[in-house]
């Protein structure tokens, strides 16, 4: 009875509800035709086309090339990079502007007379097809020191990003979890994140913002338990590491910047609460090539150091230095290698100097996601006085999942 009861008062629902389907499924058919004459033609849209040297051809949308890399994206493979001298021949639909190395471009003007137009690749020579039917002599695909999409160069000449645009990074996470005599617990992450204005690797960048975020936290348990009639209490061991850092860079030579960062440090294992970095200075990019980067710096900074249970006189602010730089590198099979290392002196007191070096390896996955090993070292030379004594150096391992953000602009 109470199903019945319940089926005649959703009757009259369903009387009110059929007719509304079936109306909106009567409007909603133009709408789909129309999708799928949309879908017909988008598959209909002529492809670029790359043949490799061993014959194999792939059909798709060429990317960008950038100092003798090809980047060529494919619905079947993805973004893939290859040299010159694996390519045959290449021809595309879309329009390019091909500017060689005798071409230097410059933010906020456009370069004259660049070749713009479709373009196909054989025998090692590259031609530009433009609209106009000119006939271009066509030149070595080692003098193409750039090719890049119309409305691409127009935005990234013309155009600013916005503060939420253009960021590029990855994110990390980890977990370790034993459930034994022992428990055990470690959650290790991290967010490396750069916004470089103009976003083009084409063009000479005019500023950098980056932030990053680490941090890694553990605890291991020891129940209570009793041995020859003593009853020991439970006992925690925990770990905790953190730190976070931002820096702004502001060019005022293609490879020279100024720069101004804080950076901020907790680390349990050498009882340092806190320790925080205001500071600005001066930095170069030594190498800047499509495979590797490495940049140098140094700056004047404000720093205070305050510690866990300190007694008086351990807490100090000191008047120091960052002595660092970073280092990329891109390997075989996309597999990207980080370094960022550091030695900070302070001139005021010369015992409170430390340095710190991060590495990190990311293997790629599948799409954006990956396997990222990375190692801390942390090095403390005025730990605050403990019993027993704490270590001035903490070393720290971690794995996990990452994922690479990448910039859309």
């Amino acid at each position: 009875m109470f199903q019945r009861s319940h089926a005649s008062r959703r009757a009259p629902f369903l009387s009110v509800l059929f007719p509304v389907f079936l109306i909106s499924m009567l409007a909603m058919r133009p709408c789909t035709a129309a999708a799928a004459d949309g879908d017909a033609a988008k598959k209909d849209t002529p492809k670029d086309v790359i043949v490799f040297t061993n014959g194999d051809q792939l059909s798709g949308t060429l990317t960008r090339e950038v100092g003798g890399n090809v980047v060529f994206h494919s619905d079947v493979v993805g973004d893939i990079t290859v040299t010159w001298d694996k390519i045959k021949e290449l021809r595309t639909q879309t329009k390019f502007a091909v500017l060689d190395k005798s071409v230097t471009p410059k933010r906020h003007k456009l370069p004259a007379n660049v070749p713009q137009g479709t373009i196909s690749v054989a025998d090692n020579m590259l031609t530009v097809h433009p609209d106009n039917g000119v006939l271009i002599e066509p030149m070595p695909v080692k003098s193409a020191q750039y090719i890049v999409d119309e409305s691409t160069m127009t935005k990234q000449l013309i155009g600013k990003p916005g503060f939420f645009e253009g960021w590029h990074g990855t994110a990390t996470a980890g977990a370790t979890i034993v459930e034994a005599t022992q428990k055990q617990h470690t959650y290790s992450g991290a967010v490396s994140l750069a916004r470089v204005v103009p976003t083009a690797s084409f063009l000479n960048p005019t500023n950098r913002t980056t932030i990053n975020f680490s941090g890694s936290y553990g605890k291991s348990t020891q129940p209570a338990y009793v041995s020859e009639g003593v009853l020991y209490p439970e006992s925690d061991t925990k770990t905790a590491l953190y730190h976070a850092d931002a820096e702004r860079d502001q060019y005022f030579k293609p490879r020279f910047y100024a720069l101004a960062q804080t950076s901020f440090d907790h680390n349990y294992s050498l009882l340092l609460d806190l320790q925080q970095i205001y500071g600005g200075g001066i930095g170069w990019t030594v190498i800047k090539q499509p495979k590797q980067e490495l940049d140098v710096k140094a700056t004047i900074q404000y720093e205070k150091q305050t510690f866990i249970n300190a007694s008086g006189g351990t807490n100090q602010n000191l008047i120091g230095s960052t002595f660092g730089g970073t280092y990329l590198l891109h390997l075989p099979r996309s597999i990207v290698f980080n370094q960022q290392f550091s030695y900070i002196p302070a001139y005021n007191n010369a015992n409170a100097y430390s340095a710190t070096e991060t590495d990190g390896l990311t293997f790629p996955t599948y799409k954006n996601f990956g396997f990222t090993f990375g190692t801390l070292d942390t090095y403390l030379n005025d730990p605050a006085p403990a019993v027993p004594a704490t270590k001035r150096n903490s070393f720290q391992m971690t794995f996990g999942l990452s994922y690479a953000f990448k910039s859309k602009y």
